[in-house]
């Protein structure tokens, strides 16, 4: 019994981390003030990065600005988007847009104020990502080190293969 237990206590976190397979309906807003409809990424023939991040988030910045520096590249061999949600609060809302436009990031950002997507997806820390293909989510990602931006790229050449 006590076999099992721990044995549960292992594979539950794992359960409820894989469990989102598809985007909700969840509307937030972009730097200008429109809102965009999460699931309209599922619709996409191509595939989507979505990014959480924050301000205040070292390794987000980097992974961000690592992915900038290819993302022309990406975008021209594989169609890909990234779409970066910030879960900064309204404390620290109002650093994203410079920021963003600091760093000359050409990506959408989207706004999660009330953390209503961090909590659907069950992120947990960022820096976060997951890739979108053809309505579903086929890859996750949690933190940051220096070239996983690398392994994302692989993964989405894999999957556009299939």
């Amino acid at each position: 019994m006590k076999k099992l237990f721990v044995l549960f206590i292992f594979c539950f976190p794992m359960f409820v981390f894989c469990q989102q397979l598809e985007l909700s309906n969840i509307v937030l807003k972009n730097l200008s003030g429109k809102e965009v409809n999460i699931s309209d990424y599922s619709k996409k023939e191509e595939p989507v990065i979505i990014s959480f991040w924050a301000t205040w988030c070292g390794p987000c910045l980097k992974e961000l600005s690592a992915i900038h520096n290819v993302y022309e590249d990406w975008q021209e061999e594989t169609g890909v988007e990234l779409v970066a949600v910030s879960i900064d609060d309204a404390k620290s809302i109002k650093r994203v847009k410079p920021l963003v436009d600091g760093k000359g990031w050409d990506y959408q950002v989207l706004l999660d104020e009330n953390h209503e997507l961090k909590r659907y997806m069950n992120v947990i820390n960022v820096p976060f990502s997951i890739v979108v293909y053809r309505g579903e989510i086929v890859y996750k990602h949690m933190s940051y080190t220096p070239g996983v931006e690398k392994e994302l790229y692989k993964k989405i050449k894999s999957i556009i293969k299939k």
